[in-house]
């Protein structure tokens, strides 16, 4: 059961995703017409395995909220950083080693994902 404090951030969080996806959308795109679509999909790859880390960062991190639950939240940030850490690794490798990847693309994509996060703030005010 989550909590209703809870709520606000997990709002944010998510809004922090729906702007890295729209982000990898654009630069796929971009991608697609400047090199083809080798390149775009490897663009997209990598713009999941930036968003989907945070995804599961965002369900478990912000599950509980105030003073009466620190220890419940406490434990569910722990868990949720774990998780997004092994699923980075993990979407890595089952992706470097199984498909054929444009690693510029790639690692040009992820890089953008997770640098537009730190620019969330001037896109969502409270």
């Amino acid at each position: 059961m989550t909590n209703k404090l809870a709520r606000p951030y997990r709002l944010a969080a998510f809004k922090l995703i729906c702007l890295q996806g729209i982000v990898a959308l654009v630069a796929a795109v971009i991608i697609f017409v400047g090199w083809g679509v080798n390149a775009s999909t490897s663009a997209l790859a990598g713009s999941s395995v930036a968003i989907l880390p945070h995804l599961v960062f965002a369900l478990y991190a912000f599950r509980y909220m105030g003073a009466s639950k620190a220890n419940q939240a406490y434990t569910s940030l722990k868990r949720g950083n774990g998780l997004k850490f092994m699923l980075t690794i993990v979407l890595f490798a089952l992706i470097l080693k199984s498909t054929t990847v444009v690693l510029v693309p790639f690692f040009c994509v992820y890089v953008l994902v997770l640098f537009s996060g730190l620019f969330a703030p001037v896109f969502f005010k409270h």
